[in-house]
């Protein structure tokens, strides 16, 4: 039947997410959900909401949480976005800012959406070399043509853009939007929202699925200039003007307001990346410095994909790319305490049996 698609159907080469298994005793470690609740009071919103105007739209404009999410970042709701999951954000501020004539702007290596995107929009792109070390080369971003997006942390290799030269960034692309995609910024350094009052063309993304524990939910939003802000509406506007229901704005202010709860578990979070990190080291692994709630290694003898191939047979799931530069490496979500103390077991069972049947090369 593909005769009767679109031409944006037909070179639309879709994303693909990380497998989903919920079978008993299952470890997943590979779509960087938080593995912690979130905080209690999220139930209890969802819980009186319920109870209430479910029969009703919930309100396009969701100004109570614009006003909670603004009220945090010590900005105004003018200058806050509200989307159905940070994906579909992104996917309104492709369409809002970047034009099929000119080449946007990102890393070579970097989350697997955005080429996706442009190609569905036929916006053209350039792809940036990543330095040796996986780093971002700040002058390569200078004076683009269309735009340009990357995360900070960098996906997946977990790597931070110090704040100084996210400013180099968006002060060398000015008439230029320039998307900082921080869906990793809370286990990371400073975010990039202080910029936004300096430089008008800076959008900074963000989301609820990681750090607040609301993946469930699909909550994500932007930060910006408010004449960018008003170009999202209008692209939400022509597309689907309910994009947050009614659960999920409660439920989104709730989380945003227990600051306790949030500092703990990101606390948590971290302290278990700073150990893995170290145990991985001492398993053979050479490990990035990440600052998101997952760790990019790479097993110094055996390959990755045969790693990722022996974990999962054996009940865990971690993430790997099957793509140059990055194909010996896996990506691994920081789990609990004890989730990632099985890791470590099963992980240590497959080392022992690939070296005892005398696999070392990598491939």
């Amino acid at each position: 039947m593909s005769e009767l698609w679109s031409k944006m159907a037909l070179r639309a080469d879709p994303y693909v997410p990380g497998e989903q298994m919920d079978g008993k005793g299952i470890i997943k470690l590979n779509t960087n959900e938080n593995p912690y609740p979130p905080s209690p009071h999220v139930a209890e919103a969802i819980t009186q909401e319920l109870d209430r105007k479910l029969n009703l739209y919930p309100s396009p404009t969701a100004d109570s949480l614009r006003e909670t999410i603004a009220a945090h970042h010590q900005l105004v709701s003018e200058n806050i976005f509200v989307g159905n999951g940070s994906d579909e954000v992104l996917a309104f501020a492709f369409m809002a800012f970047f034009d099929p004539g000119k080449a946007i702007r990102f890393p070579a290596i970097t989350y697997s959406f955005y080429p996706v995107y442009a190609r569905l929009f036929d916006i053209p792109y350039e792809t940036v070399p990543l330095d040796r070390d996986f780093s971002i080369t700040t002058s390569s971003f200078f004076q683009s043509d269309g735009g340009v997006i990357f995360p900070n942390p960098n996906a997946p290799t977990g790597i931070y853009l110090e704040l100084e030269h996210v400013a180099d960034i968006a002060k060398n692309n000015a008439g230029r939007v320039a998307i900082i995609d921080e869906a990793y910024i809370d286990f990371a350094g400073e975010s990039a929202v202080s910029l936004i009052n300096t430089y008008d063309n800076l959008l900074v993304v963000q989301t609820m699925s990681k750090s607040r524990s609301l993946a469930g939910l699909r909550i994500g939003y932007a930060l910006g200039n408010a004449k960018l802000i008003e170009a999202l509406t209008r692209i939400k506007n022509s597309f689907n003007s309910y994009t947050l229901d009614r659960l999920a704005i409660v439920g989104a202010e709730a989380a945003i307001r227990d600051q306790q709860y949030f500092v703990q578990q990101v606390e948590r979070i971290v302290q278990t990346r700073e150990w893995v990190t170290k145990r991985l080291k001492q398993n053979g692994f050479t490990v990035l410095p990440s600052q998101a709630n997952f760790i990019f290694a790479s097993h110094y003898k055996l390959s990755a994909k045969l790693l990722y191939e022996k974990l999962k047979r054996n009940g865990v799931l971690v993430r790997y790319f099957d793509k140059p530069e990055i194909d010996n490496y896996l990506r691994i979500t920081i789990g609990t305490d004890t989730a990632m103390t099985v890791f470590f077991e099963k992980l240590g069972a497959v080392i022992a049996e690939l070296v005892k049947d005398g696999v070392h090369a990598r491939v």
